[in-house]
């Protein structure tokens, strides 16, 4: 099966509020991404894509999803969780090795080209997305 690496696509992973999912989306996203012939984003997709869903796991009490998107060369990880409270801002850099908490956020600006988050509010869905995104190269 030959496919474009050009073609958009879309996947979305719904996870209980339970510690196993983190490594049921890592290892989903790994799949994902090698069935699309990226591979080569891989280990720092699953890096971003753990400390993403272990903050949706770890801070709120609803369930979360995993978010994955492919467009014109840019993969957006984005996880989402039902708390409409935005996350902790991340630790600066020089301050993650002395942090107790923040570092996830930490590595996710350090390693992703672009992140952020948004609130959501469409069709009685609440909560937010924490995202990043990595552009390849």
């Amino acid at each position: 099966m030959s496919e474009d690496v050009n073609e958009p696509w879309e996947y979305c992973l719904y996870i209980p509020n339970d510690l196993r999912a983190v490594t049921i989306s890592r290892r989903t996203l790994r799949l994902i991404l090698a069935m699309h012939g990226l591979t080569c984003l891989a280990d720092t997709a699953e890096l971003l894509a753990t400390e993403l869903i272990s903050n949706a796991v770890r801070h709120t009490k609803g369930p979360a999803a995993l978010r994955v998107r492919w467009s014109a060369g840019v993969l957006r990880i984005g996880a989402w969780d039902a708390d409409p409270e935005p996350p902790q801002p991340p630790v600066p850099p020089e301050r993650v090795a002395d942090a107790e908490e923040g570092r996830g956020l930490g590595l996710v600006r350090a390693c992703a080209d672009l992140w952020g988050w948004q609130p959501l509010a469409r069709g009685g869905n609440r909560g937010k997305v924490v995202w990043c995104e990595l552009v390849s190269a």
